[in-house]
């Protein structure tokens, strides 16, 4: 079963947390029916596409109790949802241009009872707080993203990596990392899953 993946990556989840995270698929698959935020292609491996791909974050860093997370272009809600449940005492701010997206996030945030998560229709050029992580799922490249939010991110660290983006992306990444002037660090997601999905996927973190 698809979901058995999650627990073989992630042994040390809560009762709560494997619930919330089973329950996951159902509810999307409901929101799904009425707007229309995942592919069907993308819906029959939904806990490896979109649960382990937004947890892939999770290998890389364990976020601190408090941390803030803004998650711009969020989509259907990833990876903000799945790191929402994986991090209950941490407060996300999840967002996207589309509205009919985040009525479907809002929906399932609701369901699962995630009161760590906050739901806005907003372009993440107007958002004015700060936050210690920005995290997205290949939204553009990432020189114009950096630019986009590298206000939006506080000064004081204090979790075990700078403060800054966590980006996911695949395939040759080499041309766009050239053209930012931040200091990063890519992670490859094959370290951590097997799967093949995950073959050319990173996390990369930019120090900001």
């Amino acid at each position: 079963m698809e979901f058995q993946r999650i627990l073989h990556y992630f042994p040390e989840l809560t009762e709560l947390q494997i619930e919330q995270l089973s329950r996951i698929r159902p509810l999307y698959e409901e929101w799904n029916a009425q707007i229309n935020v995942i592919s069907r292609k993308d819906m029959d491996n939904f806990y490896e596409r979109h649960v382990l791909h937004s947890l892939a974050i999770a290998k890389v860093i364990k976020f601190k109790q408090n941390t803030q997370l803004l998650d711009v272009g969020t989509g259907g809600g990833f990876p903000g949802i799945p790191l929402a449940i994986l991090f209950p005492k941490c407060k996300f701010h999840l967002v996207d241009s589309i509205g009919k997206k985040i009525k479907v996030v809002q929906g399932v945030a609701d369901s699962l009872g995630l009161k760590n998560v906050k739901a806005s229709h907003e372009n993440a050029k107007n958002i004015t707080e700060k936050y210690d992580f920005i995290v997205s799922r290949a939204v553009t490249r990432l020189h114009p993203f950096v630019g986009w939010i590298k206000m939006n991110v506080k000064k004081n660290s204090y979790n075990d990596l700078p403060n800054g983006i966590l980006y996911l992306k695949g395939g040759d990444l080499t041309e766009e990392l050239g053209e930012i002037s931040k200091k990063y660090h890519c992670y490859s997601l094959p370290s951590y899953f097997e799967e093949e999905f995950f073959e050319t996927k990173k996390v990369i973190h930019v120090e900001l």
